[in-house]
């Protein structure tokens, strides 16, 4: 083990990108504790990748980056100034609620922070927000992105942990839902305390009508992903390509031609963002079957038996560790490697794979928004020109949010079960 982790982080300090640090150690490993075993280093790559429902992870990248075309952005920041806009801090609010319908397309929180932060970055800006709070909004707001469903990180996790991807999807609802409103609430005492500006917006039936028209077959989306899959209707990888499609008509008839022409360049960074995503699930099959050779799993799940802690201890613990483990590792490799190791213990106490998952993405999330590897940062740093440092003081305050709801999932597994047990049974 000493050569596994040391290699590991000898390679990490160097710069190596994860997926490849992770394969190298474990190489390292098997050419010095097992010679005649590297052979078994290919065998664990391929198998790691050679899983049927990881066809859907392009496609719902795809999904993602077609919705994000021209006019389907704005058609959701519309819906939502007409809800919160003639509140204090209007446009913050919209950032957020905005988020938490958009989050519910694109299931990638640097999707949310790229496409809400280019258009109401620079529109807080100029209504005279500070420019790192209107960044701060933005990032600690895409959040939700990989909570509320459809996610790319629980369909991760569900392959990794081989659990429902119905169950994690109807799991991360409420979780999502309370992050958004707990950051409603800290940006709406923020405005007022602040003075900030609201929005001039008529609140008539006739622009409530017109909104809904403009925006229904967007907001659909969601619902009509997650019940595809809850039900059976479809498997999920069917229900991904399906979604690609939709999104592609719906894209067609709100912006024309333009989706088609913006079409190669999104299947494209989907075809290179699915790549990364393989490379890193492939190494770390290879990195998970040493660990499981050395029963790392088995020896911690004796020492916290050992410790005699309770599920709901253990699960306050293991927040800790995820939301450290997020600060340095990016939010794929997080979940591939966390999961082999903590869900057997979680499970061994009673909890179920499920309400792991939630947690354990719950937590990367607020990682993803940390330095120095925040993903969203770095995004939200390309699009307002501002130190990442300067983006995460800005966006603290509402992460606050997160981590509160992260330590009430893991005292309150109703939160997570309550919709999947309701819907599928226990």
């Amino acid at each position: 083990m000493l050569i596994l982790f040391g290699a590991l982080f000898l390679l990490l300090v160097i710069g190596v990108p994860i997926a490849y640090a992770l394969g190298l150690a474990s190489l390292a490993y098997f050419m010095i504790e097992a010679p005649f075993g590297t052979g078994f280093v290919i065998q664990r790559f391929f198998a790691g990748i050679n899983n049927y429902p990881l066809v859907s992870l392009p496609f719902f990248i795809l999904m993602g980056l077609v919705m994000n075309s021209g006019g389907i952005t704005q058609r959701l920041l519309d819906l939502s100034t007409f809800f919160v806009g003639r509140m204090k801090g209007g446009l913050g609010l919209v950032n957020v609620l905005g988020s938490m319908i958009f989050g519910g397309i694109s299931g990638s929180s640097a999707s949310d922070t790229a496409s809400i932060g280019s258009v109401l970055i620079p529109e807080m800006e100029r209504r005279g927000y500070p420019r790192s709070f209107a960044a701060g909004i933005t990032v600690a707001s895409s959040t939700m992105g990989m909570i509320i469903p459809p996610s790319v990180p629980m369909i991760i996790y569900a392959i990794a942990a081989e659990e429902s991807i119905g169950r994690l999807f109807l799991g991360g609802i409420i979780p999502g839902i309370m992050v958004g409103l707990l950051q409603l609430v800290i940006v709406w005492r923020i405005a007022k305390a602040r003075d900030y500006p609201t929005e001039a917006v008529p609140f008539t039936l006739k622009e409530a009508l017109r909104q809904a028209r403009r925006s229904a077959a967007v907001v659909i989306m969601p619902v009509l992903i997650v019940g595809s899959v809850v039900f059976g209707f479809v498997t999920p990888t069917e229900t991904a390509g399906t979604a690609a499609v939709y999104g592609l008509i719906i894209g067609f008839f709100l912006v024309g031609f333009t989706v088609i022409k913006d079409l190669p360049g999104a299947m494209r960074n989907a075809i290179i963002m699915s790549a990364k995503i393989m490379m890193i699930i492939a190494f770390s099959q290879v990195f998970i079957t040493v660990l499981a050779l050395e029963r790392v799993p088995d020896q911690l799940a004796d020492f916290v038996e050992g410790l005699g802690l309770d599920a709901t201890t253990f699960l306050l613990v293991s927040a800790v560790l995820i939301l450290l483990a997020g600060t340095f590792i990016d939010v794929s490799p997080a979940i591939l490697l966390l999961t082999p190791v903590l869900l057997p213990v979680a499970q061994n106490l009673g909890v179920s794979g499920v309400h792991f998952g939630v947690v354990l993405v719950s937590g990367l999330a607020v990682g993803a928004c940390t330095p120095p590897v925040g993903n969203c940062l770095n995004v939200c740093a390309a699009i307002c020109r501002l130190p990442i440092g300067q983006i995460f003081l800005g966006a603290a305050p509402f992460l606050m949010a997160n981590v509160v709801v992260l330590g009430l999932l893991c005292v309150f597994p109703e939160l997570v079960l309550w919709i999947p047990d309701a819907v599928m049974g226990p």
